[in-house]
C-alpha cells in the first residue's frame, strides 16, 4: 500500500535545513534515512563526498553537490483517501542549475493531455494511478523534454503536518473561497474569507486546493507556487531553525522519495546558494501554448509539445547566459 507523502518538500526542506545542518546533524541524517527509499544503497555520487550519511555526529559536515548537470525534481501531491491511491492532485517540478545557481518552480497543469507510456493518451494526473511516481516522472520528463532524476510525494495529511509544524503561514487571500463535498464526508470542505490570514495546516490545504471558479486550475497552481515560496521563507526564519528537529519528526512519517540520504544533504548544500525570492515560478504549459480540446465528451488541455520543449530549453539557456554575463562583470571588476 502506498505511504502518505509530503507535497513540495524537496526544495523547501533543502533550503530550510542548510543553515542548521551542523547543529542538528543527527536529526537531519535520521530524517533523511527514514524517508528515503534509497536508504540502503550507496551510489558513486553518494560516496564521492567522503561523508558517512549514517554518521550520528552533530558536527557532520555538509557534503557539497559535486555535479554540474541540472537537477530536476518532481514534486507530487496526491488526492489519496485511505487505501485509494487516487490521482496526482498537484504536479510540480523544481529545476536547479548547480552552476548558475538559478532555480525554477514549474506548476504542470494536471489536465494537460499527454502520452502516458504504455497507456496511450490521457490527462497528466492519470499517470500516477497507472504507475505511481515513477511513471509520472517519466511522463512529465517526456512532456518537458528534460530528465526528471528524482521525486518527492505526499498526500493531504503530510502537507497539513508540515504547515502545523512550522507554526502556520501568513497568506493574503485574494477572494472568498467556498466549496463543499459530501463525497469526502465534508472532511475537505473549503471556506476561506478574503484578506490576510494566519493559516494552520487545515486552512492552508483549503487555500492550495481551491479551484472551483472560472479560472480553475490556472489560479490554483499560482496559489500553490505563492504558498511554497512563503513556506520556504518561514522555514528559513530564526524561529523555525530552532524547531528543525521537531519539524522533521512531525513530517517524516508522511514522506517518501527516491533521493538517497546523502543526495538530500547535497541538495541542501546546493539550496544554500539559491535566493528564494529569485526563484522563477511559472505555469507549464504557458497560456500561449495551450489549446482547449474535446476528447469524447471530456474537455482537456492540448499543447504543442515541440514548442513546449523549446520554451523550457530557452529558459535554461537564459540561466546560462545570465551566469556568463555575471562572470564577465566580476572579471571586469577585477
Amino acid at each position: 500500500m502506498l505511504k502518505k507523502w509530503l507535497w513540495g518538500t524537496a526544495l523547501t526542506l533543502a533550503l530550510a535545513v542548510t543553515g542548521v545542518i551542523v547543529y542538528y546533524g543527527y536529526s537531519i541524517v535520521h530524517f533523511a534515512n527514514s524517508i528515503s527509499t534509497a536508504s540502503g544503497t550507496t551510489s558513486p555520487s553518494d560516496s564521492s563526498s567522503g561523508t558517512d550519511p549514517n554518521a550520528d555526529s552533530p558536527s557532520t559536515p555538509l557534503p557539497k553537490w559535486d555535479g554540474k548537470e541540472r537537477v530536476n525534481i518532481l514534486l507530487l501531491g496526491g488526492d489519496s483517501r485511505g487505501d485509494d491511491a487516487g490521482r496526482s492532485d498537484s504536479v510540480m517540478v523544481a529545476s536547479i542549475d548547480p552552476v548558475s545557481k538559478k532555480a525554477h518552480l514549474f506548476s504542470v497543469l494536471r489536465d494537460t493531455y499527454v502520452e502516458i507510456p504504455g497507456h496511450g493518451k490521457s490527462r497528466l494526473n492519470a499517470a500516477f494511478s497507472y504507475g505511481g511516481a515513477e511513471l509520472t516522472k517519466q511522463t512529465v520528463g517526456n512532456l518537458l523534454g528534460i530528465p526528471i532524476q528524482h521525486y518527492v510525494y505526499t498526500d493531504f495529511t503530510g502537507f497539513m503536518a508540515l504547515v502545523d509544524a512550522v507554526g502556520g503561514i501568513d497568506i493574503d487571500v485574494e477572494k472568498d473561497m467556498y466549496y463543499t463535498s459530501k463525497a469526502d464526508k465534508h472532511m475537505y470542505d473549503i471556506d476561506l474569507k478574503k484578506g490576510l490570514q494566519h493559516m494552520d495546516g487545515n486552512t492552508a490545504l483549503q487555500y492550495v486546493r481551491f479551484r472551483h471558479d472560472a479560472t480553475s486550475d490556472f489560479t490554483r497552481t499560482e496559489r500553490q507556487r505563492i504558498f511554497m515560496t512563503e513556506l520556504a521563507k518561514k522555514m528559513q526564519s530564526t524561529t523555525s531553525l530552532f524547531k528543525i528537529p521537531d519539524i522533521l519528526e512531525a513530517v517524516a512519517p508522511y514522506i517518501e522519495t527516491d533521493l538517497s540520504p546523502t543526495q538530500m544533504l547535497k541538495l541542501a548544500s546546493l539550496g544554500f546558494d539559491i535566493n528564494v525570492n529569485e526563484i522563477d515560478q511559472q505555469q507549464i504549459p504557458p497560456h500561449k501554448l495551450l489549446t482547449n480540446e474535446l476528447v469524447g465528451s471530456a474537455q482537456v488541455l492540448g499543447v504543442n509539445e515541440t514548442k513546449l520543449k523549446a520554451y523550457i530549453q530557452n529558459l535554461f539557456e537564459e540561466d546560462a547566459k545570465s551566469s556568463e554575463d555575471q562572470s564577465m562583470k566580476v572579471q571586469d571588476l577585477n
